[in-house]
């Protein structure tokens, strides 16, 4: 049997949250994507398909570090608020929270979005 690379391992481990987990109207999906260079986050209606904010580090401008997610989580929220939201479901998308998901997470929440 082939031993699956980490990123699989994630892949496996965020269909299966994503499985417990939706967005509706009301209280939307705060989704965080990160890769090598960048940190994403995106506000989610599953249910009408549509992205309702969405910010990374290439708006805010900021560095690939903990001080940049944290930035990108401000902006998120700021956004969510324009849109009258004010209450989200963190998907972490299989990544651990930890460092900059972790970051996302606690901007967002010091903007003023409840989880």
């Amino acid at each position: 049997m082939k031993k699956l690379s980490r990123n699989q391992i994630r892949l496996h481990r965020k269909r299966r949250i994503r499985a417990k987990i939706s967005g509706t109207n009301e209280v939307p999906r705060l989704a965080v994507f990160r890769s090598l260079r960048n940190v994403s986050a995106q506000v989610i209606d599953d249910i009408s398909g549509k992205t309702i904010a969405s910010a990374s580090l290439f708006e805010v401008k900021g560095k690939n570090t903990v001080v940049g997610a944290k930035e990108v989580g401000k902006v998120v929220a700021e956004k969510c608020k324009t849109a009258k939201i004010e209450k989200v479901v963190f998907d972490r998308s299989g990544y651990k929270y930890h460092g900059k998901v972790k970051a996302v997470a606690d901007g967002a929440r010091e903007a003023g979005l409840k989880f």
